[in-house]
């Protein structure tokens, strides 16, 4: 699939992703994922449905879905670099990866974030009705552990 708006565009195409840009920004930009080896982008990617951003051809943004693409999916790793921000084309992103065809039907989405709480509700997410249902494992250091 992809999406155009002005020379903006958004596509799920694994062939157009920039690995060292998404590795770049995750590994050194990211609150979530600092320190994050390139290998495990990598896995993540090809496990994931992804959804690159681009400004003329250049890779601008990114996000991932984790989804049985029947009851359940989980937006990750959304993000738009510097430059770009403040255009609304983070939200755009995720417009287009909510309406993705392989996506649809799905009973529930989900994601966390630390302080884009306002953009998400942009596209229709709200805090949980029921935090107490849910539990968690979280590591937070794993990507800075000695093996």
């Amino acid at each position: 699939m992809k999406w155009q708006q002005g020379d903006f565009t958004v596509t799920d195409n694994r062939e157009d992703l920039d690995i060292e840009v998404i590795h770049g920004f995750l590994c050194r930009e990211s609150y979530w994922a600092e320190h994050i080896p390139r290998a495990t982008v990598e896995k993540a990617i090809t496990h994931s449905l992804c959804f690159g951003l681009y400004h003329a051809g250049k890779q601008i943004g990114f996000a991932r879905a984790v989804s049985d693409h029947a009851t359940f999916a989980y937006l990750a790793d959304v993000f738009v670099l510097s430059d770009y921000r403040g255009r609304g084309l983070g939200k755009w992103l995720v417009s287009c990866i909510l309406i993705h065809p392989e996506l649809q039907g799905l009973r529930r989405w989900m994601l966390a974030t630390l302080d884009a709480h306002g953009l998400y509700e942009q596209n229709g997410f709200v805090p949980l009705r029921h935090p107490e249902w849910f539990l968690e494992i979280h590591y937070p250091d794993i990507y800075c552990r000695k093996e």
